[in-house]
């Protein structure tokens, strides 16, 4: 039968790369597959709590104002697409920003709703306030660099259309830069409004107990992943030095931060600046962000790839070496589970069988009381920022089901779909999941 067929020559092909491993590969295998979410959580705790001893705990909270002599003009940049619901809420937020010297731009991105109406409406209330249309969709990215050609600040505050910003949020981002010329871009602290279903307080726990102390951790032994798309503010002659934004990334903020950290520029993580924001509370919605995220995530992968060898770019190895092995973790996890699989049907040779996907009971233990250690961590941490941000936490044991599970399925789809690639193409709007809003914007 055909079936049969295609089953021995998988197998074949399997036993040809079995010649390869040792008896003890397979062991190998499930040993990185089990072990290195382990160790990576702990390197980002350990990053984190360096972190806050070092720098965090002598810093300013977010309630305090920066003193900033001479402030300079800020231009605050606001992309929409499809934002009628959010945009007035946005805008008052900036509108409201405890700084001297600050002007909005909204670009209304070709939006098929009453966005930009809306946003005209509101330039009689604020008089600060300019609006950019475009007649078509032409992607984030594209909004962005119309904003920056159209500011007049040397310093670029750039946050979402449905993003509500801490009154204090861009004296925050603003003031390492106007203190340290080589800093070309600061990201700021997301926290999520969207806490009504259960996938919406499992990501609360994400972006405090593990995007946070990764941020905490990569500033720590090198240069940031990347900076929050949803706020971050650039030096404007950094971004001119780079060319702007990608129009052909999935995911522009990953690529504008590579380009700058590439180009010797420093990126620094200011938890203070609170930034409150919406995040998809579907499957269908989660997955479509976080494919999005993979997928930009391996194209800038791609590009950068090759230039970044150089001892001039040594502090790159760090956040490229870390994703590089979540990738090859990610396909660790499948290549064992379809050894696994094959193995109930047929006999695998010694250096391909996988027994079993479960981990020993010492290190599901240990693996367990890892998040829960990590989770402690990251309250004890972010409690000057939330102090009630444990009572969301509770959600966190479902955490490894969810999101170690997307992220891992993301990975494997996204990383061929950018590496195969072959024509650069504009990288345009979809309308997101906007989730439940069921928490105030600010404390």
């Amino acid at each position: 039968m055909l079936s049969e067929h295609l089953l021995n020559a998988i197998v074949g092909a399997f036993t040809v790369i079995g010649l390869v491993f040792t008896a003890k590969a397979s062991g190998f295998l499930l040993e990185f597959v089990f072990l290195y979410p382990l160790f990576m959580a702990y390197v980002w705790m350990a990053g984190g709590i360096y972190f806050d001893l070092h720098w965090e705990r002598r810093s300013l909270r977010p309630d305090d104002v920066p003193q900033i002599a001479d402030p300079p003009l800020v231009s605050i940049l606001v992309p929409c697409f499809n934002e009628a619901d959010n945009a007035a809420e946005t805008v008052a937020g900036l509108a409201a920003q405890n700084y001297p010297n600050f002007e909005i731009i909204a670009i209304n991105d070709g939006s098929r709703d009453e966005t930009g109406l809306i946003l005209e409406r509101l330039t009689a209330v604020h008089p600060n306030l300019r609006v950019i249309h475009h007649a078509s969709n032409q992607g984030k990215a594209m909004a962005l660099r119309m904003g920056a050609f159209a500011a007049r600040g040397e310093f670029l505050v750039c946050i979402d259309g449905d993003a509500v910003l801490h009154p204090n949020a861009v004296a925050h981002l603003v003031a390492p830069m106007v203190k340290h010329p080589r800093v070309g871009a600061v990201t700021g602290n997301p926290r999520i409004r969207t806490r009504s279903t259960l996938l919406g307080r499992i990501q609360v726990g994400e972006f405090s107990s593990i995007i946070g102390l990764i941020k905490r951790a990569q500033r720590v032994y090198g240069q940031v992943f990347t900076v929050s798309g949803v706020i971050a503010a650039f030096r404007r002659r950094a971004l001119h030095r780079i060319g702007y934004w990608g129009l052909d990334m999935a995911t522009e903020d990953i690529d504008v931060s590579w380009a700058l950290e590439v180009d010797h520029w420093s990126i620094q993580y200011e938890p203070a600046a609170i930034c409150w924001i919406l995040m998809p509370e579907t499957f269908k919605g989660l997955w479509r962000q976080r494919l999005r995220w993979a997928r930009g995530g391996a194209e800038v992968f791609r590009k950068h790839a090759r230039t970044i060898w150089t001892w001039r770019r040594r502090r790159m190895w760090g956040i490229a070496l870390e994703y590089a092995l979540s990738a090859a973790w990610a396909y660790a996890f499948v290549l064992s589970l379809a050894l696994w699989g094959l193995g109930q049907f047929v006999r695998m040779p010694a250096g391909l069988n996988v027994p079993t996907i479960l981990p020993p009971a010492f290190w599901g233990l240990m693996l367990a009381s890892t998040n829960l250690i990590q989770v402690a961590v990251a309250v004890f941490i972010e409690r000057r920022y939330e102090p009630r941000l444990a009572r969301a936490l509770a959600w966190i044991i479902w955490y490894p089901m969810v999101y170690w599970l997307i992220s891992l399925v993301t990975t494997v789809v996204g990383f061929p779909m950018a590496f195969l690639r072959t024509r650069p193409a504009r990288a345009v709007w979809t309308s997101p999941d906007r989730g439940f809003r069921s928490f105030p914007p600010s404390p």
